[in-house]
């Protein structure tokens, strides 16, 4: 065996453009399936799409069902989430309990020995399990859903999915390393290596928050491999046995939520990795990434569902008995409006999660924009529950359980809720890069035809050709944003039966809405050219009607889905009535400030910052913040702390 090749010490160094340009590569450039977010934001509402609302195999129900009572058994008997926050770690019977309740393989195909769950079942079970302890949804999730099973489904070779897929399906646990110190959701500045070596690849290099890989037995890691006779090089993912030399887990993190978490820090060090466990061919890792995200970020809205219900009961419970002035506080206009508005997210949020992930069975529609939105959507809308449960609460909202229990009350967990929630805003595409992966897929139709004429690298005769291709798109698309279905009265019909609300008017709004953004984007487009892509408080306010567009959508839908078959179909289309008022109000807020904001002004005020000029604001304070660097270094070479790895069985 040849001597390892010497990993190199420097971080790439790129601009801002080759990061953009590394970021559009990866990204999927087709759309082979029609998509109703993608149809959405260009001022089509394909209702036909959605609706009647997709409707899984019986067989698939039956199954799924099956696994949710086991599981829930499971949870009510083994699971004691209080332990588990108290001890800030998940025993290590639970995880073998869910070893053996085939839970580490729900999505894993039958012949693999995995559950064969659909995404539908697969959310459920985690809103389910989730609702017992959030780290335990978390560290199924990250085993499924972006671990070594996904990735290997989509892109891995049949020889290793014979190798690894029976392993996840029952006895290990795989994790997902792409994140590094210094490099978040800028993988074009990814320092870990993969040097071609013979048969092998060497990998060197660190991976921070790496979840689940404390306790690990596979590893999919992202490096950069340089371009050789052998292969084009770039970032690269390959399945990595965690036990190898090498390896050392430097650190378990803590975190505000999520206490029972296995996310730490991982190096590697010469570590030889067989040229056969890498998946797709050089290059292709990010790509690789991204699509498996695209259905791997329904697992986090799953349990923001499985949260907001259990906001709903908490919130439903206490404000019975809970009276001020004579009377249960739920009756009090200002905590009735946030039990309404808690109970109407919920409704819409498992309407939004049932759509997308039963289209992803299906695999009859490109549902990238959906799932995405998905995420961003019950990423932000259960915190707001979560708070407002914690206000509805009062006092004993900010106490903990702990300590609520130990003076004789019941011990409700709402503060722990609202720290755990708060990481989804932030992990698997923090809110803002969301609104940016979003706004690119919403405005790729327009990039096709007209994006040469931005381009600051395209000549004048390029410029010219997608100048006249620009005009006859623009030429038969503007003229069907002036008119629609939303504008006659009858229009939805089928969703306003006789004795329920009237959801056919909260549909004629989405599809008078769906136009009006689309203008907004052109018109955005035409006055800002070039500099559209700095627009990012515009853009994100575009995706946020997006996805209230697209909720209010899916509740309608789910609504008239549940009543057509019986099953509580009038409180249903009241929830959907109360959650499209109360999203049009924020609609129209947000219409509002795509032209009136105070963006420019917060530029501003950002570089006065920033250049010093306000310190004198920050006079007054101490500053209880410890030493050290904001961003640690983490160079390759062997490590020189104690491996904290711990493996469960």
């Amino acid at each position: 065996m040849s001597a390892p090749p010497t990993p190199s010490s420097s971080r790439p160094t790129v601009t801002e453009r080759e990061a953009r340009q590394v970021a559009e590569a990866a990204r999927e450039q087709d759309w082979r399936k029609p998509s109703f977010a993608k149809e959405l934001f260009l001022g089509r509402f394909r209702l036909d799409l959605i609706h009647p609302h997709p409707l899984p195999a019986e067989e698939d129900v039956q199954r799924g069902e099956e696994f949710l009572a086991k599981l829930r058994d499971f949870c009510e008997t083994k699971i004691d989430g209080a332990v588990i926050e108290r001890d800030a770690r998940i025993p290590d019977d639970v995880i073998t309990g869910l070893k053996e309740l085939g839970a580490f393989g729900m999505k894993i195909d039958t012949k693999y020995g995995g559950l064969g769950l659909t995404q539908v079942y697969y959310n459920k079970a985690l809103a389910l399990v989730g609702s017992a302890n959030p780290a335990i949804g978390a560290l199924l999730s990250a085993h499924q859903s972006i671990g070594v099973p996904q990735p290997l489904k989509m892109f891995g070779t049949q020889e290793q999915k014979d190798t690894f897929l029976p392993r996840c399906a029952r006895t290990d646990i795989s994790a997902f390393l792409l994140t590094e110190p210094d490099v978040g959701s800028d993988p074009a500045r990814l320092a870990t290596t993969a040097v071609r070596d013979g048969d092998d690849y060497v990998l060197d290099g660190v991976k921070l928050w790496t979840t689940n890989g404390v306790v690990a037995d596979l590893l999919v890691v992202m490096a950069r491999v340089p371009k050789s006779e052998r292969g084009k090089g770039g970032i690269t993912a390959f399945v990595v046995e965690a036990a190898s030399e090498g390896i050392t887990v430097e650190n378990r993190n803590a975190f505000m939520g999520l206490r029972g978490l296995e996310n730490g820090v991982t190096r590697f060090h010469r570590v030889r990795v067989p040229a056969a466990h890498r998946i797709g061919p050089e290059g292709a890792g990010l790509k690789i990434a991204l699509t498996t995200l695209n259905t791997g970020r329904l697992s986090l809205p799953a349990m923001c569902v499985g949260a907001g219900k259990w906001c709903l009961k908490i919130a439903r419970e206490w404000s019975a008995v809970r009276e001020q002035w004579g009377k249960p506080v739920a009756l009090h206009e200002a905590v009735g409006s946030k039990i309404s508005f808690i109970a109407a997210t919920t409704f819409a949020l498992e309407a939004v999660l049932d759509l997308s992930s039963q289209m992803a069975d299906e695999d009859r529609n490109d549902i990238r924009i959906e799932a995405a939105l998905a995420k961003l959507y019950g990423s932000e809308m259960a915190c707001l529950m979560a708070d407002e449960l914690v206000q509805i609460r009062g006092g004993r909202g900010f106490e903990t359980a702990a300590s609520l229990e130990a003076r004789g009350e019941r011990a409700v967990p709402a503060e722990q809720l609202l720290r755990d929630l708060r990481i989804n805003r932030i992990f698997e595409g923090s809110t803002e890069i969301m609104h940016l992966l979003i706004a690119r897929e919403a405005v790729d139709a327009h990039l096709s035809v007209a994006g040469d004429l931005i381009d600051p690298d395209k000549s004048l005769s390029d410029k010219a050709r997608a100048g006249a291709q620009a005009g006859v798109f623009y030429a038969k698309w503007l003229p069907r944003l002036v008119a629609g279905p939303g504008q006659l009265p009858r229009s939805y019909a089928d969703f306003h039966p006789s004795g329920h609300p009237d959801l056919s008017a909260h549909l004629r709004h989405v599809e008078r809405a769906a136009r009006k953004l689309a203008r907004s984007t052109f018109y955005a487009m035409s006055r800002w050219q070039g500099r559209m892509e700095t627009k990012q408080g515009f853009l994100g306010r575009v995706v946020d009607i997006g996805a209230e567009l697209f909720a209010m959508s899916a509740a309608c839908v789910r609504a008239e889905h549940l009543r057509a078959k019986g099953d509580h179909g009038r409180e249903a289309y009241q929830l959907a009535d109360a959650f499209c008022r109360q999203s049009r109000i924020r609609v129209e807020e947000l219409f509002g400030r795509l032209w009136t904001n105070t963006d420019d002004l917060d530029r501003k005020v950002v570089k006065g910052v920033l250049g010093g000029a306000y310190e004198w604001l920050e006079q007054g304070v101490v500053d209880p913040s410890g030493d050290g660097p904001w961003i640690a270094e983490a160079p390759p070479g062997p490590s020189q702390r104690e491996n904290v790895r711990r493996a469960i069985g």
